[in-house]
């Protein structure tokens, strides 16, 4: 009886310390600021999959001349994804379609981008998409930037 109550005690604390560490990383990527919340669906086809398989909630943060993506439940400190601003480019815009609108938060928009090749897509707020889109604009001189 008292190492059932010894194991679950330790299992609560595992539990809480772990929730604690995970909203700990969320606070320290906002800490420094400039971030928005931001699906990502990345290597995808050139149509649109209705189904919403591939989608991968996250949050973005701008770090100079790249935005870092990282995945919302995850213990990683490091960004999942980094998309240099001179590689970006934006190829299309959409609303999102069919059971994509359950995957992913309410009111986003789906930009649809090439990176090095790679196409992928990220889902984000008309507020953050506002704001990504302007620092796109804002390449240094000598940079190409192309925002459909």
């Amino acid at each position: 009886m008292v190492l059932a109550l010894w194991v679950g005690g330790l299992v609560v604390v595992l539990v809480l310390l772990g929730l604690f560490v995970f909203g700990l990383r969320r606070r320290l990527i906002q800490r420094s600021g400039g971030t928005f919340d931001c699906s990502l669906r990345w290597d995808i086809s050139r149509e649109p999959d209705p189904t919403g398989k591939g989608w991968v909630y996250g949050v973005a943060r701008y770090s100079g001349d790249r935005v870092d993506w990282f995945r919302i439940f995850s213990y990683d400190p490091r960004p999942r994804r980094s998309l240099e601003r001179a590689s970006i480019e934006v190829v299309a815009r959409r609303l999102p379609e069919g059971e994509e609108e359950l995957a992913l938060l309410s009111d986003s928009i789906v930009l649809g981008c090439l990176h090095r090749g790679t196409l992928l897509e990220l889902a984000m707020s008309e507020d953050a998409l506002t704001g990504f889109l302007a620092w796109l604009e804002a390449a240094p001189p000598g940079q190409r930037v192309n925002v459909a």
